[in-house]
C-alpha cells in the first residue's frame, strides 16, 4: 500500500497528502507507526489484516517522484503483478471526501501516478481515490493541492481519509470487488 503525499511539516495537512494520511490511519488502528526506512525512501509499517501481513508506505520523495520510492519498496516487497500494488491518492475529479476504488485506468494528470506508471511500466494497479474537488479559479491547481483546506472542507476530507482506511482493510480481507461494491455507490 502506497499512500501518496509530500514529506515535511509544511505539507502534512494539505490536500495532496490524503493518501499518506489514510495509510497512517490504518497503521494507527493497528497500534503501529510509520517509521523511516532509508533503503525504500519511505516511512514504513507492517500490519496484519485478516490473514495477510501488508506493508503500509508513505514515500519520502515528493509526490511527483513517487516511483523512486516504489523502486526501493519493490526490492523489499516483491510485487508479482499490478494487482498486488495499491495506491491511495487525492483526486481532483471527485467532490471533497468522496472515496472511490478503481482498478487500472489513466493518471488524470496526477504527477504521482505518472511517476509510478513510468517506473512500474503499467497502470493496471488498484487505486483508492480520495476526492478533493477542483479549485474555483482555473489554473490554480498546484496552489490548491498544496494548501490546507478550510475547516468545513477539512472535516469532509477527514471522513474521506477514514473511508479510504476502511477500503484498504476491506481490499486486503475481502477483495477489490467487495470494496468497489460498497464504496463506489455511496
Amino acid at each position: 500500500m502506497l499512500g501518496l503525499g509530500n514529506p515535511g511539516r509544511a505539507y502534512e495537512k494539505t490536500r495532496h497528502n490524503l493518501g499518506a494520511m489514510a495509510v497512517a490511519e490504518v497503521a494507527a488502528r493497528h497500534g503501529v507507526s510509520l517509521m523511516p526506512n532509508t533503503r525504500s525512501k519511505a516511512l514504513l509499517a507492517e500490519v496484519k489484516l485478516g490473514a495477510e501481513i501488508v506493508a503500509l508506505a508513505f514515500p519520502q520523495t515528493y509526490v511527483n517522484n513517487s516511483g523512486q520510492a516504489l523502486r526501493g519498496l519493490m526490492k523489499k516487497y516483491p510485487i508479482s503483478s499490478p494487482e498486488g500494488l495499491l495506491i491511495i491518492h487525492d483526486e481532483l475529479d471527485l467532490p471533497p471526501g468522496v472515496v472511490r476504488v478503481k482498478k487500472g485506468g489513466g493518471v488524470a494528470g496526477h504527477n504521482g501516478l505518472k511517476s509510478i506508471v513510468a517506473f512500474f511500466g503499467s497502470s493496471d494497479f488498484v487505486r483508492i481515490r480520495i476526492g478533493i474537488g477542483r479549485p474555483m479559479a482555473s489554473g490554480a491547481i498546484v496552489n490548491y493541492v498544496l494548501s490546507g483546506p478550510p475547516s468545513k472542507e477539512r472535516e469532509l476530507l477527514m471522513v474521506g481519509v477514514a473511508y479510504a482506511a476502511d477500503a484498504i482493510e476491506e481490499i486486503v480481507t475481502d477483495g477489490v470487488d467487495s470494496a468497489m461494491n460498497r464504496l463506489n455507490v455511496r
